[in-house]
């Protein structure tokens, strides 16, 4: 028969081990997420049209509209 002593640093080996696996493998997994997270990111960011002269325009237009409209809430005079 196996003393209890033995049993039970037995057993609390054996879980540790498990848990170490465990999270090792958790480890991996958010790894491999990031990973396809960053691959779907690139995927997107490429197929985006690349603004015409107009649309950047426009957006440097409302940039000035936005930051004279903060000034007038600020109370400062342009």
């Amino acid at each position: 028969m196996i003393d209890p002593n033995v049993s039970l640093i037995l057993a609390t080996a054996a879980l540790a081990g498990l848990a170490m696996l465990v999270s090792a493998g958790l480890a991996g997994w958010r790894g491999w997420l990031a990973l396809k997270q960053t691959e779907l990111d690139q995927t997107q960011r490429a197929n985006l049209p690349s603004p015409t002269a107009g649309a950047r325009i426009e957006i440097a237009d409302l940039k000035e509209r936005i930051r004279k409209l903060e000034a007038i809430a600020a109370g400062v005079d342009l």
